[in-house]
């Protein structure tokens, strides 16, 4: 079993952790759901406090929010209350039913073992079920400058308490998609200038 999303923190007020980039996130989240095609059920690994997945119900979609943090859940099922929402652990043993597409933003960056995540999403998926996982994008001209602008140890502080732990870039994130039986990966960034983005979401399809 993995340790619940967010264990570097909880949950304090109704709507935190979202703010202007993140609710700028989430729309670009909510924009790459509605593109696609015979999704009708979603799962939300991580949901945090349901923002996404409260938006995303709110268009019609059947979703269940999954976290770890039960004070992340309890403001979800406050916010939200025609969502289900459900306190566990992201592991394979998740037992919640199939789902034509699961999502999950800015969590595998949080966990040791981030192949916990993908054998959560591959037990919850139907047969050709889709996958859209977002996460901070790193590449070599991002660490260049990082590096060029002296920004490196802020960036990659292991002076904090919590916070990510993984850095993935196209190619990393792609290789461990495809090890756990996901294909057809399509890209989408946010944020920044091109090379510089801040965050990456990968579309894929379960084989």
């Amino acid at each position: 079993m993995t340790a619940p999303a967010y264990t570097e923190f909880e949950w304090q007020a109704e709507g935190a952790g979202n703010g202007a980039s993140g609710e700028k996130l989430t729309r670009v989240f909510v924009e790459l759901v509605k593109n696609l095609d015979s999704v009708h059920s979603i799962c939300d690994l991580g949901c945090g406090n349901g923002h996404i997945s409260g938006r995303l119900a709110a268009f019609g979609y059947h979703v269940t929010g999954v976290d770890g943090s039960m004070s992340g859940i309890q403001i979800a099922r406050r916010a939200y209350p025609g969502v289900e929402f459900v306190h566990a652990l992201i592991d394979r043993d998740l037992n919640l039913g199939q789902f034509d597409l699961v999502i999950s933003s800015d969590v595998i960056e949080h966990l040791y073992r981030p192949s916990d995540l993908l054998e959560a999403a591959v037990s919850q998926l139907k047969p050709n079920g889709q996958l859209l996982l977002g996460t901070p994008y790193h590449g070599y001209l991002k660490n260049l400058v990082l590096a060029a602008t002296g920004k490196m140890d802020a960036h990659f502080s292991a002076l904090h308490d919590g916070g990510h732990i993984k850095f993935f870039s196209v190619n990393t994130l792609s290789r461990l998609m495809r090890t756990h039986g996901f294909d057809d990966l399509s890209f989408t960034f946010y944020g920044r200038a091109p090379w510089l983005w801040k965050n990456m979401i990968c579309h894929a399809r379960k084989l």
